[in-house]
């Protein structure tokens, strides 16, 4: 099992670089050509929690810099919500509500204030008996491209069972006043005991950033 996952592994992060280094002679991974990278969660909201104690907020974080790395290599212009573990809010003495409030605001705001570009938001699921990775997208023109490409990836890459991209609904505010493409990346489940240990592990964090920026470079080299 190590031993197959180390090879899809090495497999996955040689596709995401042979994927952006044909959009960046294509032109496509030009500076004008920016993903905002967004890391759910933080500070006093920590998000889902697995049994054993794993807070999403962290794993989230940890994936989001792996997939900044990965896409600023390949040569495309990285923007981050959050870099490190404390929240946007501006109050940090309010109430866990206002916090999120605020934070979702500032996130949004951040976003909106980048010109043509494409959001990658960096999640965790929990509901028992789901394994795998799945991406929502939002309405925007691309939106659901960009999702489609990066389920393909995930699906051959890290998931045992394919899941299909789909629509998100307009409770998640983040996704529904972006005014770019943005999709929502349910990387795993933290219901599932196995899939909260790999997600903990760097090289699988890595795999699974490796797999997001391969679907990113496929629909860039798609949109030409």
């Amino acid at each position: 099992m190590v031993l197959l996952l180390r090879k899809r592994h090495l497999l996955t992060v040689v596709a995401a670089v042979a994927l952006c280094g044909a959009a960046a002679v294509s032109g496509s991974a030009s500076p004008q050509r920016a993903v905002i990278l967004d890391a759910g969660h933080g500070g006093a909201d920590g998000g889902a929690v697995s049994d054993s104690g794993v807070a999403e907020s962290g794993l989230n974080l940890a994936i989001t810099l792996r997939l900044a790395d990965v896409l600023t290599f390949c040569g495309y212009e990285v923007l981050l919500t959050r870099t490190g573990e404390a929240a946007l809010c501006d109050d940090p003495a309010a109430t866990l509500r206002q916090q999120k409030v605020s934070d979702t605001k500032k996130r949004v705001e951040i976003i909106n204030r980048c010109a043509d570009a494409r959001l990658i938001s960096i999640h965790q699921n929990s509901l028992p008996g789901h394994p795998g990775a799945q991406v929502f997208h939002n309405g925007q023109d691309g939106a659901e491209a960009l999702a489609l490409c990066i389920q393909n990836d995930l699906n051959m890459a890290v998931n045992t069972r394919e899941k299909a991209a789909k629509r998100i609904d307009d409770s998640i505010y983040i996704m529904k006043h972006a005014d770019c493409p943005a999709v929502l990346v349910e990387c795993g489940f933290l219901s599932n005991p196995e899939e909260t240990v790999l997600l903990q592990q760097p090289d699988y964090q890595l795999h699974m950033a490796a797999a997001i920026a391969a679907g990113f470079c496929q629909y860039c080299t798609n949109e030409g």
